[in-house]
């Protein structure tokens, strides 16, 4: 049976990168969403510029998971079946796309790592977002049953039918812990499959005071017992046997 998938992108003042990796997706994805969260740099000029891609503009800055929201929200309007995000910052590569949709056939996430294993050329990450990133993959795998390796990796792909039962409020960084978080309450299906640790530029802002990583994890805290306080009604059904590390 032949199904319908959307790569998307989250976008916010990406002039550096846009183009070129916009040129490498548009390879390994038949269709291409851009979710331009508010850009000020010349990205919109960019985005306008091209006629290979669909592109949703939020009129200002709204945050990374106000971008995705937008995304999940477009692939389910138009019928998607399976939605990729990547991000546009030269991180990942675009020609593992297929193999997320291939991987996402059988699961209703699949989610990139880039601790899973070791690649040629991995590159060192920042220490406090390393940190950061292991504190709370470690507690969200003791709260919620999981065993995952990297929390926070924006390479993933979707089901799009069971992104239907999930309904997100975290518009920043910190909406993947929401996510998993809504994730295992409805009881889906996941894996992670490994992907190459690459950092081309370490001085992202994550916003105002949580560029300071000690309130950045404070925040992340927060955001998780939010999350775990709204889906409390469905608790008893948080258990994840079906999570699955592809190494």
């Amino acid at each position: 049976m032949k199904y319908r998938w959307l790569t998307a992108l989250p976008v916010y003042n990406e002039v550096r990168y846009v183009d070129a990796v916009l040129d490498e997706v548009t390879e390994y994805s038949p269709e291409v969403l851009v979710v331009d969260d508010g850009s000020t740099d010349g990205t919109s000029e960019l985005l306008a510029a091209r006629h290979d891609i669909q592109v949703e503009r939020h009129a200002t800055n709204r945050g990374y998971g106000a971008g995705l929201i937008t995304a999940f929200d477009f692939a389910a309007r138009h019928d998607y079946d399976y939605l990729v995000t990547i991000d546009c910052d030269g991180q990942h590569e675009p020609q593992r796309i297929p193999e997320f949709v291939a991987a996402c056939e059988a699961v209703d996430l699949v989610s990139g790592s880039r601790y899973l294993r070791r690649f040629a050329g991995d590159n060192r990450p920042p220490a406090d977002r390393q940190r950061i990133n292991r504190q709370i993959t470690d507690v969200l795998n003791r709260r919620l049953g999981l065993r995952l390796t990297d929390a926070f990796c924006g390479f993933k792909a979707y089901r799009v039918a069971a992104l239907r039962d999930l309904e997100f409020t975290e518009t920043g960084y910190a909406m993947p812990i929401e996510l998993w978080v809504q994730a295992v309450a409805a009881g889906l299906t996941m894996i992670e499959l490994p992907v190459p640790l690459i950092y081309l530029d370490e001085s992202r802002s994550f916003g105002g005071e949580l560029d300071n990583a000690a309130t950045r994890l404070s925040h992340y805290y927060d955001v998780l017992e939010r999350s775990l306080e709204a889906v409390n009604p469905r608790r008893p059904a948080m258990a994840m046997r079906e999570f699955v590390a592809v190494g």
